[in-house]
């Protein structure tokens, strides 16, 4: 799996001009999975982005996670972060995993959250979705497993 973890005041996906998920503070997921990918691997990155200390303390030190804030997330299935652009003008897609396995993962990553965090939103796998957000810092940390 492949993460794209960003710190947020605040955000949105869209489809079809309704909005399907949003949250206030948190982080928002970028979720690619690859055709090799588990369900341990999927624990362990659930875990990662619960734990990672990113948000700030009283001092403005980045020593907080998404549980110690008490923070939402957004979680957003994204197969092009399995495109491959070495060779060619076209990406290839053929490390991401087939639409079936990549939408198993998804939803075990997603149901793993809830789990564990109160407020878990997500877009809608496969759609053609408008995702919006307020970066808060910046901070955007790229998980892999």
């Amino acid at each position: 799996m492949r993460i794209v973890l960003q710190r947020v005041k605040r955000a949105q996906v869209s489809v079809d001009n309704k909005i399907v998920g949003k949250i206030d503070k948190g982080i928002m997921l970028l979720l690619g999975v690859h055709h090799n990918d588990t369900k341990e691997t999927a624990d362990f990155l659930v875990q990662k982005c619960i734990d990672l200390r990113i948000f700030s303390d009283g001092d403005d030190k980045m020593n907080l996670s998404l549980r110690d804030v008490n923070g939402s997330a957004l979680i957003v299935s994204q197969f092009t972060l399995y495109g491959n652009c070495s060779k060619g003008r076209r990406p290839s897609f053929i490390n991401a995993a087939p639409p079936l396995l990549g939408n198993e993962l998804y939803e075990y990553f997603v149901t793993q959250m809830r789990k564990q965090i109160d407020n878990v939103q997500t877009g809608i796998f496969g759609a053609m979705m408008d995702v919006e957000l307020v970066n808060d810092g910046p901070v955007t940390m790229i998980l892999e497993n």
